[in-house]
This record gives structure tokens, sequence and C-alpha cells, in this order.
């Protein structure tokens, strides 16, 4: 099964963890990220916005950072529940892979490049690894490797080369559609571009 997306990649807060006040910060700093960018907001930015001290925002939040990664967790917990979704009608793995790719491509599209100041705190998470960006990396590799068993399974895939090597190489031929930076590169390639890699990964994996 494949791991499970969670917020305990996140860092936690300090002093009392009172979800309510947790949730309006986050909320807030969300819709202020979204509008000026997170590279150009600071604590104090936010503090104003809000209407709390600075301090108190540091009872729940040791950084800015802390308050980005559990933006980013939630918006990054959108991608895996659209490939479960997407997935769950594919006819065989080999249609169960190509689902797989467009699902999380259509979804970071829509999540980051159309919301063009959260793709400043994606791109940031990812070139930083945070671990919400970490977590969020598990989590498609093992949902990656679960269809992949299911095709070695099946007869579909082949067996020969070790599971992790294929993993890994497969998540490195999507990168340019995958990693936030890149993808904002390759905007010019959608759709094309992805399906021809996939066709290229599944001519691979054929027995």
């Amino acid at each position: 099964m494949a791991t499970e997306f969670t917020d305990e990649a996140l860092a936690g807060p300090r002093g009392p963890a009172e979800h309510a006040i947790r949730e309006q910060i986050i909320q807030a700093a969300n819709a202020h990220f979204k509008h000026y960018g997170y590279s150009k907001t600071t604590v104090s930015d936010l503090a104003k916005a809000i209407g709390f001290s600075k301090a108190y925002i540091y009872k729940f939040f040791d950084s800015k950072q802390a308050i980005g990664q559990a933006i980013c967790s939630s918006c990054l917990k959108a991608i895996p529940a659209a490939v479960s979704a997407a997935t769950a009608s594919a006819r065989n793995p080999a249609d169960k892979l190509r689902l797989f790719f467009t699902a999380i491509i259509e979804t970071s599209v829509n999540l980051f490049i159309n919301e063009r100041k959260l793709h400043d705190i994606a791109e940031v998470s990812s070139t930083e690894r945070w671990p919400s960006s970490v977590a969020y990396l598990a989590t498609m590799d093992a949902m990656l490797r679960d269809i992949l068993i299911e095709g070695r399974t099946a007869g579909e895939f082949e067996r020969k080369t070790p599971l992790d090597e294929v993993v890994r190489a497969i998540m490195q031929a999507m990168q340019p559609f995958m990693h936030p930076v890149m993808l904002r590169e390759n905007l010019d390639r959608l759709p094309q571009g992805p399906i021809e890699v996939v066709n290229l990964i599944l001519r691979s994996l054929s027995p």
C-alpha cells in the first residue's frame, strides 16, 4: 500500500497548540502568500495582516517556513487524492501508470502554475527540500511502486530490473513535468511531452 501522506512532516508549533488559532494563522498566511508571494512576506507582515503580535505567532510556529510547510502540505495532499481518484477507473496497470502521471501533472498545474503566488512556495519547498515536499515525493514513489508491482504480478511489466531502480528511473524521467521549477519551464510541452515519455517508459517495461 502507498505511504499515507500526513502532517507528520510539518514543523510542530511552540507553546499551546489551539487548533482553531493555528488554522486561523494558516488561512490568513495562505491568503497573504497568494497576494504577495512567500519570498516577499515576513512574519512581521503576517502578524500585521492577521492582527496578532509576531511573538504570538511564534507560540504556534517557530518560523515562516513552518507556516509555509503547513500550507504546502495542505496543497500537496490534493495531488495523491487526485491520483487515487483518477487511477481507480484504470483498465489495467499500463492505463493506471498513464493516469497516475496525468493526474499529478494536471493537479500540479492547477495548484501551482495557475496560482502564481502559490508556485513561489512550491518552488521554495521543492528546492530547499522541506519535510512536506519530501513526504509528498515519498508518497508518489510508494504509489508508483504499487502500480509497478501490480503490473509485474499481472505479467504486464518486466521483472528483471530491481524494483527500486525502476521507481527511481521513472521518477527521474518525469521530473521535467513534476518538479515545480521544471514544470514551469515545460508548460509549452504539455500535454504531448509527458505522454511521449510515458509511452517510452511503458515500452521499456514490456516483458
